[in-house]
């Protein structure tokens, strides 16, 4: 999948303003599309309304729990990178805006002079780097079909309307193809930050104090995005493997049903676009039916299982580890 650099817009800085001080954002459930809800007020005696994004979730974590094992893991691999110095360098400039609005020019400079401070250390200690990890989101995403037939559907209606340069319907379409864990990292970028809070503190000095806040704001809303994604037919099919494992020694029967399972999860994962031409799809799937040949010759399969199982794990992981910018 190519990779995109994507710039956030001001609703991005909303987003992080969540996830800051919290060093993380709540999933999202699958078949649920991102989206901010807005709570209606209630008349009097009336129950108030389910919370369907509460309850999906829950279902989703009985239904399938590896899948919330893995959301669970991603996030805390994700929390471990977040930079408390590049944090607190965007609380200041949040400080130095408030202070320019509340018309109090040298309690923003204060703020400005407190962030270009960690910012110093920041570039100090980390010269060759351009992104610093400052938030991050991790969502379950699953809203794409089941069937194949859907899926080459969607896909060739996604791309008429890209041909049609109707992008919207094309995003829109897009999305229907989506079945991962997300995890979407906000990056502070060194290059760029250190230069906005000088020209904010020199407009300050000349009592430009709009244009300063114009270049504060600028700066809070062009932190970059980072996506690493897992997709979920994979997870899926992991899970499968291992439970057929389980079951191979007591229910040979069960094992392949599991083992078919699997191979219709890793086939999903192609369909879907999720690295789909990379040549270890074939392989794990001529593996998947190896292992089902043994299992109905009667033989020990535990250490086929192991290996399946190895490759399969580092197959999962080399696709959790692309970035999407």
């Amino acid at each position: 999948m190519k990779d995109t650099i994507y710039i956030l817009a001001f609703l991005v800085s909303v987003s992080l303003a969540s996830c800051l001080g919290l060093t993380s954002c709540s999933s999202r459930p699958s078949n649920t599309p991102s989206q901010v809800t807005t709570p209606v007020q209630a008349a009097p005696q009336a129950q108030a309304q389910p919370d369907v994004n509460t309850q999906t979730k829950e279902a989703e974590q009985q239904a399938r729990p590896e899948i919330e094992k893995q959301r669970q893991q991603a996030q805390q691999d994700a929390e471990k990178n977040l930079d408390k110095e590049a944090i607190a360098a965007i609380e200041e400039t949040s400080k130095a805006v408030s202070a320019i609005a509340a018309n109090k020019p040298d309690e923003a400079r204060a703020a400005i002079e407190r962030a270009t401070g960690k910012i110093n250390i920041l570039v100090a200690r980390n010269p060759a780097t351009a992104l610093i990890p400052v938030g991050v989101q991790v969502e379950v995403i699953d809203a794409a079909p089941q069937d194949g037939k859907a899926i080459l559907q969607l896909a060739q209606d996604a791309s008429k309307a890209v041909e049609a340069k109707d992008y919207p319907a094309a995003r829109v379409l897009l999305y229907g193809l989506t079945s991962e864990i997300r995890v979407r990292t906000y990056n502070l970028p060194l290059a760029t930050y250190p230069l906005a809070l000088t020209e904010a503190a020199r407009l300050l000095d000349q009592q430009k104090n709009q244009d300063a806040n114009t270049v504060l704001l600028t700066a809070l809303n062009t932190l970059a995005i980072i996506d690493r994604v897992t997709p979920l037919p994979l997870v899926l099919a992991r899970a499968a493997i291992d439970q057929a494992r389980e079951q191979s020694q007591k229910d040979k029967t069960a094992a392949q049903t599991l083992l078919e399972t699997a191979k219709k999860q890793l086939e999903r994962s192609k369909e879907l676009g999720y690295a789909g031409r990379d040549p270890e799809y074939t392989a794990l799937n001529s593996d998947i039916s190896n292992l089902e040949k043994q299992l109905n010759g009667r033989e020990d399969a535990t250490s086929v299982f192991a290996k399946l199982e190895d490759r399969f794990s580092a197959f999962l992981k080399r696709q959790s580890d692309r970035e999407r910018r």
